[in-house]
């Protein structure tokens, strides 16, 4: 198994994405019980069950900053 860690680019790639997840996350947690239409709070209450998994996995990945091959 070679074990592979990212660059420097990748990093930060990672963490714009990470930064715009959050960014997502707030969003869709603040405007959820604003929303009068029952499909919409379930679409912005999705988005925060999926946004939460996404960060947690962004954050592992710059955690741990290595990747197996």
């Amino acid at each position: 198994m070679m074990v592979k860690y990212l660059g420097l680019h990748e990093t930060l790639e990672v963490h714009e994405l990470l930064t715009f997840k959050n960014l997502c996350l707030t969003k869709s947690t603040t405007m959820g019980p604003l929303a009068q239409d029952e499909e919409l709070k379930t679409i912005l209450s999705n988005d925060v069950s999926t946004g939460q998994q996404h960060i947690q996995q962004l954050q592992q990945i710059l955690t741990n900053r290595e990747a197996n091959q």
